[in-house]
Parts: structure tokens; sequence; C-alpha cells
């Protein structure tokens, strides 16, 4: 980063754009590579990019916000006169901020999910091994997964239904009766297919439980963990026509579910967990179908919700502390290159006026002095900027910036 960069954070989550809306703005796999390919092409060294069913957020050190708005209405689609409407553009402490509350589950549409800390951590690795993620950007993650943790075990906000997935099998419960006698078709099997499933599982009692994944591999690879049973793709639709309740969780861009698939003749119960929806709107006007999507259920709240409410005060307490510690050691980052600059200059002037036999000395020298000075910066950061222009004046230093 350098000292024209800012951090910056731009998106669109639940708070402001619906569903539909939301599906505008999403990426898939081969759309957020080459989102990246183009954000390294520009230059930009740590981009972190959350990706999930209630939000598509950007996060990065850049020159101008505008830069990573850009990147993800080109390479969603989005259009960016319905994003100046709906999406958040948010600068430094606030930008920062606001990924804490994220990954501690704060800004979740089901307040306390942590699955999102998950998701961030998978997001992380995935700038790593583009080559977007340095030592600013690392230990941010590094915070936010710290707070995260701190927060799940130091409070009870993660107490009850604190996720989409868990949030879907309680309504199941609530609204189909008999549901171990009934049949349920998992159709996907990502990331909150996968978390359903278990859910499904340990929730209803129910041993017919059929999963259905475009690879099958992938749905094999869940039923071996949970007595289900597995399906091929090309049975979909005599799947459905069997059962009582359809859950989908596929990660296509349109709809994979279409009228043409069902000929139920009895009640069946739809529930989209899908961005963007997965099942055409057309399925809505079908006699004895029930369609129900990821906002509606995510605005169930179960008993416990207004408990887990009271534990936000102190889940704010923990997210400031760690908040402030990481803001202490990126200010202190600032002063490294001038520090480093300072180190090379002793080291320099040492070994021309030492004698040979004590140049070994010059480095430790060097470090002690460095060391001092950097212990001055840290118990008098009122002082600090006036000490490091001082340092560069004296001693005419050239300190190189950090990525």
């Amino acid at each position: 980063m350098t000292k024209a960069e800012h951090f910056h954070a731009i998106g669109v989550s639940y708070k402001t754009a619906d569903i539909n809306t939301r599906g505008q703005f999403s990426l898939n796999d081969t759309q957020l590579h080459a989102l990246f390919l183009e954000a390294r092409a520009f230059g930009i060294s740590d981009l972190l990019v959350i990706n999930t069913c209630n939000r598509t957020e950007l996060y990065s050190w850049t020159s101008h916000a505008e830069t990573l708005t850009n990147l993800l209405c080109k390479h969603s689609g989005g259009d960016k006169k319905v994003f100046e409407e709906i999406g958040f553009n948010y600068s430094d402490k606030t930008a920062f901020h606001h990924l804490f509350r994220v990954g501690t589950g704060l800004e979740s549409q089901i307040l306390g999910d942590f699955e999102v800390i998950g998701q961030i951590k998978q997001s992380f690795y995935r700038s790593k091994k583009m080559q977007l993620a340095h030592g600013s950007l690392e230990r941010l993650v590094n915070a936010v997964i710290q707070a995260s943790k701190r927060i799940k075990t130091e409070t009870e906000i993660s107490s009850g239904a604190t996720s989409v997935a868990f949030a879907s099998v309680q309504y199941i419960l609530k609204n189909i009766t008999d549901i171990s006698q009934k049949n349920i078709l998992l159709f996907g099997t990502g990331k909150i297919g996968a978390n359903t499933c278990e859910n499904l599982v340990k929730h209803t009692q129910n041993d017919h439980i059929v999963l259905i994944n475009r690879t099958q591999e992938k749905a094999e690879k869940i039923a071996g963990k949970f007595p289900v049973k597995v399906k091929a793709y090309g049975e979909l639709s005599t799947a459905i026509h069997q059962s009582n309740v359809l859950i989908v969780a596929t990660g296509a861009q349109k709809p994979t579910i279409s009228a043409d698939l069902i000929h139920n003749t009895k009640p069946l119960l739809i529930l989209d967990l899908s961005i963007p929806r997965n099942v055409a709107p057309e399925v809505n006007a079908l006699p004895n179908v029930e369609v129900v999507h990821l906002d509606e259920l995510s605005q169930i709240t179960d008993a416990t919700f207004e408990k887990r409410k009271q534990y936000i005060p102190k889940a704010e307490q923990i997210l400031t502390e760690i908040e402030n510690e990481f803001h202490v050691w990126l200010e202190h980052r600032k002063y490294v290159p001038t520090l480093k600059a300072f180190k090379k200059k002793l080291i320099q002037v040492e070994n021309s006026t030492l004698h040979e036999e004590i140049e070994i000395n010059a480095d430790q020298m060097a470090q002690k002095l460095t060391g001092q000075i950097a212990a001055y910066l840290r118990s008098n950061p009122k002082e600090a900027e006036k000490t490091i222009d001082l340092l560069n004046k004296v001693f005419q230093l050239t300190p190189e910036n950090l990525s």
C-alpha cells in the first residue's frame, strides 16, 4: 500500500437489496477469477471478496473506491446505476469496522450467524492463491477471525438458530406435520446444501432424505457422512414428483427448477436457498406448490432471538478491543520503511568508520538503536509523525513502500 491509498469496502447486502437485486451482483467462480486477474492488472496488491447469499462485497487498499465498484459491476454484470442506489461505499476506519462486524455475525441476516467467518477464511485463501493477499490483509483477516472466536466463546450470541440452513429446517419442522415420514429432496450440495443436509438429519429423524447434484460425486461425498440416498441428476423430475419437500441450494446463475419439472398432485413445499433465485417465477403459480425464498426464511426468529440480542454490547466490546489492537499495529506499520532505512544508513556509516574487526557489531548496534526509536514511537504516538519526519530529514532517508 502507498501513502495515496486508502482502505475501501464496497458492495451490496440484504440490508438494502432484495434477493433478486443481490443476484445481479453475485459472482460465480469464473467471474470471480476474471475479477481477480483484472484487479492484479490494475496494480491492486490486496483484495478480499466476500460472495455469499446475503452479500457481495470487495475490500482493498486502493486510490479510488470506484475501481472496486467498476470491477464488481463489470464482472457480475450488475448495473452501475442500480449499485449507486442500493450499494455501499466505506473508507478507512468505517470500512475496517464493517468487515469486523460482518466477520463476527453482527451484520448477518440472522444475528450471530457464524458461517460467514468460514466464508471469509475461504475468500482469503483464494486471494492468497491469486497473489492478492500480503502482510496487511493477512493481519486484518486474522484479527477478524480472532474477534469471531472470542465472541463465539465469551458470549451466547450464537445460541439457537444462527444460519439459513438451520432456519430452513426450523421452517420445515413448523409447517410440515409428521416430517419424519415425509419425502425430502435436497437439490444442490454446496456449502449451504451440506449444512442443510446435516441439520435435516439431526432434527427431522427422517431416514429417507434424497440428494441430487449435477456432479454426482459431490452428493456421494456428503452421503458418506450422513444416512441419506443419492440419485442421478437425470432423475430430478421423478424425485420431485415423489417428494413432499424440495430444498434448492444450487450455485447456478439461472433458475434450475422450472414448472415443466414439477408434476405433483400432492402438496409440495419448495425452499429456495440460492442466490440468485434458482426456482423460476412461474413455479409459484402451480397448484399445490408453495415456494419460500431465502429472505423470507431469514426473517424467521426463534424463541432465543431476544436472548441473543442482549449479548450484542459484550460482542461489540470484544470487537472494539481487537479492532483497536489492529489499528495500533497498522499505525506502527507506517513507520517500518523509515526505521529500515534508518538502520541501513547506520550500518553504512558504522561500516565506513569502524575498524574491520568490529564491523560485525554494526548490525547489532543498528538493531538496538532502531528498536529504541520503535519503542519511543509506540510510547509517544502523538510525536510519531514529527519524529519520522525528523529522521527522514536529518539522515536523508528514502523509505521503501510496504506491500
